[in-house]
C-alpha cells in the first residue's frame, strides 16, 4: 500500500504534484492528483478507449463534491480558475491511499468520508463511492455535479451552443448523449434527488499544460446535480460508463477488482516490495487490440508503438508468468509486419499503422528469444513466427524502406535527410534534433543479436541452410563492428557511423552491445563500455541520453514544445535505459556485480512511492540533479525494463518454462509457483 498522510495531502503544491492512475485493460483510463485538481488536459474520471485501445475520449472530466453536514455546506472538491483555486477541498484531505485503488479520507466537522475510485476491467467505466466511517448523530448529505467535456482527450472543450443539455433519467439511472457521433454517457446511482438543471463552468486552468507551453484553459458542462442522504445511507456509488449499469453492482465491481488485483500483485516472481509494486504496475499496461493484447506505451498520452512493444514485453509478461499474453501480443504484432518492417505507431485515430523505424522489427527477434527462454515453446514459434522473422532478414538484405540494408560489410544501413528511424527520435519541423543516419550503434548491436538468434531457431528446426547462411552473415558483421566502432582514445565505441565520419558522442546507445544475449564485444572491450557509461550518463533514475561534457547537453528538459523536443535525447535521463545497463554490468563484472545493481534498482524507491504518479515510473527525468520527473507519467518500458532487471539479473531467477500464470487472471488467487525471498540488505 502506498499512502501518504495530512502533512502531504493538506499541501497544495505537493498534493497537486502527486498523481493516481486507474486502467481498464482496453486502454482507457482515469486520473488526477490527490488535492483532486486537474492539472492535466488527460486528467479525468473516464476516459474511455471507444475503440480499444485508441479512438480515447475524456467524457467525465470530474465530480464538484460537496458535503453538507446540519446545513453547513463544506466542498471538497479543488480547481484552478486564473489566479485562484476554488475551492480548497485539499485542507479536508486527511489522507491519501492506494489499496488497492485510490482512496481518499477526508475530515470534516469531525466526521470522516471515505471516497475510492476503480475502473472496471474490460470496460469503460469508473466507479465511484463515498462511505461515512462511523454512524453520523446528525443530518448529513451529499452532492454531487458530473462535470462533462466529450472531446478527443488529446483536445480541449470549451463552452459552445452545439451542446445538448438534455438527461434522460429513469429510476436511478441518467444519461447524457451532448454531442452527435460520441457515445452516450450513463450515471448509475442512488441518489436520493436529483436537479435537472445544467450549466457550464469556465476557465478551468491545467498547470501542466501551461508549462508544457500548450493551450491550458478548458470549460466544462455539468447537466445535473444528485443529492444523497448519508445519515440513512452510509455507502453511496456513482458508476460512469458508456454501459447501462446499476449501483447495486458497485460492490460486487469492487470485490473482483480486488481479487484481480490480488491475483495480479501474487504472480511477483521476488518476494520484494519494488518487484510487487512494479508487477502491479506493469498489468495497467496490457491491453485489448480487438481480440488480441497489445501494450500501451505510456499514460497519458501515448498509444501501442512497436518500438515500445517489444523492448517492455519481456518484463510486462515473461518476467511475470504472462506468458499466454506475449504469445498474443507477437501473433498480433506479426500480422501488421509489411516490408519486413514492424510497425512503430498505432495512430489514436485508429488509421494504418506508421512504418518509420528501424529498431522495433529488430527488438521483436529478441522479444522471440525471450518467450523461449522462459517458456521453451519451440513450436509456437516454428508454427506461427519462423517464416515471418526468416521473410524480415530476407527484406532487410534487399533493402526495404528508407534505405535499410545490409551493407557489404555486413552491418545494417539505415535513414535518409530528414527522417528518424532510431529510438532517438525527436524531430523539430524539418530539423532532426539527433541525426543518426547511416550505422547506428545500437542497430548493429540488435542486428547481429537477431542473426544469432535466426541462427539458432534454424539449428533447432532443422534448417542447415538458412543455419550457415545466418552464421556467416553474424560473423561478417561482428568482425565489420569492431574494425569500424571501437573508439580506442575514449575506450568505448562510437554512437553513429556514416561515410567517414565518426561520431564520438558519449550516447547511451552503446550499451545495448554489452547487454544482449548475443554481444560482438569481447569482455574486455564490454567492461570499458559498461566503465564509460557508468562514469558519464549514470544518474539515480536511469541513464542520460549524452554525456554532460558534449557542447549539446541539455540538463533540464522543460520549456515549450521546442525547447522540450531539442533536450528530449540531448542529456535528458531515461529510466528505461536502467534496464540494459543493469544487465551489462552484470554481464561484464559477474554475480559479485548483483548487490551493486540492487542499490541501483532500490533508487527508484523514492520515485515509485512518492513522486509524479505514484506507483508508477516515469518515462524521463531531468539529466541534472535533482533528476525531475517528466514526460509521461507512467511508461511501458520504465516499468518493464526495471522489474525484467530485477527478476533476470538482480535475483537472477530461472526461467520456469513450464509455468505460465496468465490463466490466474480469469480468478484463481493462488501466490505464484515460484516465489523468490532477497536476502536482507
Amino acid at each position: 500500500m502506498i499512502e501518504s498522510g495530512r502533512d502531504v495531502c493538506s499541501d497544495l503544491t505537493k498534493a497537486s504534484q502527486l498523481e493516481w492512475l486507474e486502467t481498464n485493460g482496453l486502454g482507457g483510463f482515469a486520473s488526477s492528483t490527490i488535492a483532486g485538481i486537474n492539472t492535466r488536459r488527460y486528467h479525468g474520471l473516464l476516459v474511455a478507449a471507444i475503440k480499444p485501445p485508441v479512438v480515447r475520449t475524456a467524457l467525465l472530466a470530474k465530480l464538484e463534491e460537496t458535503l453538507v453536514i446540519d446545513g453547513q455546506r463544506y466542498e471538497l472538491s479543488a480547481n484552478q480558475y486564473p489566479g485562484v483555486v476554488h475551492p480548497q477541498g485539499y485542507q479536508f484531505l486527511k489522507r491519501f491511499r492506494l489499496d488497492p485503488f485510490p482512496v481518499f479520507t477526508y475530515e470534516v466537522a469531525g466526521l470522516e468520508l471515505e471516497k475510492s475510485v476503480f475502473m472496471v476491467h474490460g470496460e469503460n467505466t469508473t466507479v465511484i463511492q463515498y462511505e461515512i466511517i462511523g454512524t453520523p448523530a446528525r443530518s448529513v448529505s451529499l452532492e454531487l455535479r458530473p462535470l462533462i467535456a466529450f472531446r478527443d482527450y488529446h483536445g480541449l472543450t470549451h463552452e459552445n451552443g452545439a451542446l445538448n443539455a438534455a438527461v434522460q433519467t429513469t429510476d436511478r439511472l441518467a444519461t447524457v448523449m451532448p454531442y452527435a457521433g460520441l457515445p452516450a454517457l450513463h450515471f448509475a446511482h442512488e441518489a436520493d434527488e436529483i436537479a435537472l438543471a445544467g450549466w457550464w463552468y469556465r476557465n478551468f486552468e491545467y498547470a501542466i499544460e501551461r508549462e508544457r507551453g500548450l493551450e491550458f484553459r478548458e470549460d466544462l458542462f455539468s447537466p445535473f446535480a444528485l443529492k444523497s442522504d448519508l445519515a440513512r445511507r452510509q455507502i453511496v456509488s456513482i458508476i460512469a460508463s458508456t454501459e447501462q449499469r446499476e449501483a447495486a453492482q458497485a460492490v460486487p465491481f469492487r470485490q473482483a477488482e480486488i481479487r484481480r488485483r490480488a491475483v495480479v500483485t501474487a504472480m511477483s516472481p521476488v518476494d520484494d516490495e519494488l518487484v510487487r509494486t512494479l508487477t502491479a504496475a506493469a498489468d495497467q499496461f496490457i491491453v485489448a487490440r480487438g481480440d488480441h493484447k497489445t501494450i500501451i506505451a505510456g499514460y497519458h498520452w501515448f498509444s501501442d508503438w512497436g518500438r515500445d512493444t517489444m523492448i517492455a514485453l519481456p518484463g510486462l509478461t515473461l518476467a511475470v508468468g504472462r506468458a499466454d499474453a506475449a504469445r498474443d501480443i507477437l501473433l498480433e504484432f506479426s500480422r501488421y509486419i509489411d516490408e519486413g518492417m514492424l510497425p512503430n505507431r498505432f495512430p489514436d485515430a485508429g488509421e494504418a499503422p506508421e512504418y518509420n523505424t528501424v529498431d522495433a522489427t529488430l527488438w521483436f527477434f529478441e522479444a522471440v528469444r525471450q518467450l523461449i527462454a522462459y517458456t521453451g515453446d519451440e513450436e509456437f514459434v516454428r508454427e506461427h513466427l519462423y517464416e515471418v522473422l526468416k521473410e524480415i532478414i530476407a527484406w532487410h538484405e534487399r533493402g526495404t524502406r528508407y534505405s535499410i540494408r545490409v551493407e557489404d560489410n555486413g552491418l545494417l544501413h539505415s535513414g535518409e535527410p530528414g527522417v528518424q528511424l532510431t529510438w532517438m527520435d525527436a524531430k523539430i519541423g524539418d530539423w532532426v534534433v539527433t541525426p543518426r543516419q547511416g550505422l547506428a550503434v545500437e542497430i548493429q548491436a540488435l542486428w547481429y543479436n537477431a542473426l544469432c538468434v535466426m541462427k539458432e531457431l534454424a539449428m533447432k528446426f532443422d534448417d542447415p541452410a538458412s543455419e550457415k547462411k545466418y552464421r556467416r552473415m553474424a560473423a561478417r558483421a561482428k568482425r565489420s563492428f569492431n574494425q569500424l566502432f571501437w573508439n580506442e582514445a575514449a575506450g568505448c565505441l562510437y554512437d553513429v557511423i556514416d561515410g567517414e565520419l565518426r561520431d564520438a558522442a558519449i550516447r547511451p546507445n552503446q550499451i545495448m552491445a554489452a547487454s544482449l544475449a548475443h554481444s560482438m564485444l569481447t569482455r574486455e572491450r564490454a567492461k570499458q563500455v559498461v566503465a564509460a557509461v557508468e562514469r558519464e550518463l549514470l544518474t539515480p533514475v536511469g541513464l542520460r541520453s549524452l554525456a554532460p561534457g558534449s557542447p549539446d547537453y541539455r540538463p533540464r528538459y522543460e520549456g515549450g514544445i521546442v525547447e522540450r523536443d531539442s533536450a528530449y535525447h540531448q542529456g535528458t535521463a531515461w529510466a528505461w535505459l536502467t534496464g540494459p545497463f543493469i544487465a551489462a554490468y552484470i554481464k561484464a563484472n559477474g554475480g559479485r556485480a548483483r548487490e551493486q545493481a540492487r542499490q541501483w534498482l532500490d533508487g527508484f524507491q523514492s520515485h515509485i512511492f512518492s513522486e509524479a504518479c505514484l506507483g508508477q515510473v516515469s518515462e524521463i527525468f531531468d539529466a541534472d540533479a535533482p533528476h525531475a520527473a517528466r514526460g509521461c507519467a507512467a511508461q511501458a518500458w520504465s516499468v518493464a525494463e526495471l522489474l525484467r532487471a530485477a527478476v533476470e539479473d538482480v535475483y537472477a531467477v530461472a526461467p520456469t518454462r513450464s509455468a505460465n500464470k496468465s490463466a490466474r487472471l480469469k480468478g484463481s488467487s493462488a501466490r505464484a509457483d515460484k516465489i523468490v525471498k532477497p536476502r536482507k540488505r
